[in-house]
């Protein structure tokens, strides 16, 4: 196995731990972040913002970086993308638990890749590919109401269906509409959970990267509404800010294509993940040697800037948590997480538009697995 494999430990303070805590505080009880009761809770998800990525603009979201200090920060779960993210927040189970193990996953029983995000079918039903009960419906099982706020494109999408079940879904459009919404649902009486979910930055970091000045922006914007709508709630309601995955720029010229070595790809059926942290499928015809001679060809080639698993190595190292036998064979074979700023390509995929994104995210550094856990309301510090 690789050496110095940057897994948390379990007593590192993790994304998996938030929503159960928010729930708690409405219900007066101890949690793990020691939130104080509250007569609401607003969780604010920014998609793509990295607690390095905040400290790097601090001057750009004083609002934010001015609540941030060193113990607001937390671990995202690995990998590092917003499939796997997003579902262990709403559940509080790690990936091997919930079973969305990344970006693309093999659906073994079709031999196919599926898309976790966008790639929900009649043979990938939400309800039961997501195996774990959200923290929405625990809370309507206790009399708690929840919703979740975001763009009127993810309502009745499968994801929004597999991750936020049990939450009453609110279409709003913009950054200040949804901020609104989430007001309205304060001030409407009653303990109330609510989930609002900002995608702009991380669509700007894909398209643009995080150091551009679309990406700083929003940023600018983001930090002024949060503000705003502190000045705003409730006394007796909390905030939380958090993320789901920080991000990295990796330019076109630190592309790698893995089909550049045919030696990589002989007996890769899928290429599957992201390009920072592949899944490989090995063909199932390919005997224990030949897996194992393939497993070091990826170490020897890439093991200078990546970290190259197996799938057992990657569950007993933890990387998933605990691993249902059900989700074992959505992990890949092997697995190439990017320990430098790379992110690997496939030329042979008959659509290359991925390869014109620029933020990138997914694999196990720092600056793609810390993110902040800004407390406002009633849970400042």
């Amino acid at each position: 196995m690789p050496a110095m494999l940057p897994v948390p430990t379990d007593a590192a303070p993790r994304l998996t731990g938030v929503m159960d805590a928010s729930l708690a505080s409405l219900e007066g009880s101890e949690n793990a972040f020691g939130l104080p009761a509250a007569s609401g809770v607003v969780v604010v998800l920014v998609d793509g913002l990295g607690a390095s990525n905040l400290q790097a603009r601090a001057g750009h979201a004083r609002f934010l970086s001015s609540r941030m200090a060193k113990r607001d920060v937390i671990r995202t779960v690995l990998p590092s993308t917003t499939a796997a993210a997003l579902a262990s927040l709403t559940t509080g189970a790690l990936p091997g638990e919930h079973g969305l193990v990344g970006y693309r996953a093999l659906d073994a029983a079709n031999d196919r890749l599926v898309n976790q995000l966008s790639g929900w079918d009649a043979a990938m039903v939400p309800e039961t590919w997501q195996r774990c009960e959200t923290v929405f419906e625990h809370a309507s099982d206790r009399g708690i109401q929840t919703f979740a706020i975001g763009a009127a494109r993810y309502a009745d999408s499968g994801f929004t269906r597999a991750v936020l079940r049990g939450a009453e879904y609110r279409a709003s459009a913009t950054l200040t509409e949804r901020f609104d919404e989430a007001l309205a649902l304060l001030q409407g009486g009653g303990e109330r959970l609510v989930y609002l979910y900002v995608p702009e930055l991380d669509q700007a970091a894909h398209a643009h990267g995080w150091e551009s000045d679309r990406w700083l922006g929003l940023l600018e914007q983001l930090d002024g509404e949060i503000a705003s709508f502190e000045q705003r709630m409730p006394r007796t309601a909390g905030l939380l800010v958090t993320a789901d995955h920080g991000v990295v720029d990796v330019p076109s010229h630190r592309h790698v294509l893995v089909d550049a070595k045919p030696e990589l790809v002989d007996g890769v059926r899928h290429i599957g993940g992201e390009p920072r942290f592949l899944s490989l499928y090995l063909d199932p015809g390919l005997d224990d040697g030949e897996r194992a001679a393939l497993l070091e060809r990826w170490r020897e080639s890439e093991g200078h800037r990546a970290w190259v698993l197996s799938r057992d190595e990657a569950i007993d190292a933890g990387l998933y948590g605990s691993v249902a036998d059900e989700v074992r064979p959505r992990i890949g074979d092997i697995l190439v997480a990017a320990r430098a700023g790379i992110a690997y390509y496939d030329s042979r995929e008959s659509n290359r538009q991925a390869e014109a994104m620029i933020g990138q995210h997914g694999s196990l550094s720092d600056e793609e697995t810390r993110v902040p856990l800004i407390r406002g309301g009633v849970f400042r510090r």
